[in-house]
C-alpha cells in the first residue's frame, strides 16, 4: 500500500459524487460491479468483488476483468488532477498477471507518477483483500479538451 497521505485531497462533493455514481455515470463499471473505494488527487483505490459473471473456463476471474480494474484505477487518480474542461482516454497499458483471482475482491491502488499537459502515466498495484499481489501495471492517458 502507498502512503497516501502526501495526495492532496479533492473537494468533499466531488469526492462523494464519485464514489456514489461511478457506476452509473461509467455504465461498464456497472456490467462488472467496480467500485471507487477512495481518491485523491494522484492516487485511487478501485474495488472489484469476485462474481460467477466474471470468470473463465476454470473459473477464476477472466483476466479483461483484472486489467479493466486496473484501468479504472489510474483513471480514478488522474480525474483530481485534469481540469474540468479536460477528459482522458488510455493511450497505452501494460500488466504482469501474478497470481489468479477466485474468490474475495481485489483492489487496484493507482498512482500518477508523471503528468504532463497532454499525457499521464500511472502505476497500479491490484491486491487481493488479503493483500497478497495479483498484478502490477503501468498505464499512460492522453489528456484531451472536452469538444
Amino acid at each position: 500500500m502507498v502512503d497516501n497521505s502526501q495526495f492532496e485531497e479533492i473537494s468533499p462533493n466531488f469526492k462523494k459524487a464519485l464514489i456514489q455514481k461511478a457506476p452509473s455515470v461509467h455504465p461498464f463499471w456497472g456490467l462488472l460491479g467496480l467500485e471507487l473505494h477512495d481518491i485523491k488527487k494522484g492516487w485511487a483505490i478501485v474495488r472489484l468483488p469476485f462474481d460467477k459473471k466474471l470468470t473463465q473456463a476454470d473459473g477464476i476471474a477472466h483476466g479483461g476483468a483484472t486489467f479493466s480494474t486496473a484501468d479504472a484505477a489510474v483513471a480514478m487518480a488522474l480525474v483530481g488532477l485534469i481540469g474540468r474542461d479536460e477528459t482522458m482516454v488510455t493511450l497505452e497499458m501494460k500488466i504482469n498477471y501474478l497470481k489468479p483471482f477466485d474468490r474475495g475482491a481485489i483492489m487496484a491502488e493507482a498512482v500518477i507518477v508523471q503528468k504532463g499537459s497532454r499525457l499521464a502515466v500511472g502505476e497500479v498495484s491490484i491486491r487481493s483483500e488479503e493483500g497478497e499481489l495479483v498484478a502490477k501495471g503501468m498505464a499512460t492517458f492522453m489528456i484531451l479538451q472536452k469538444s
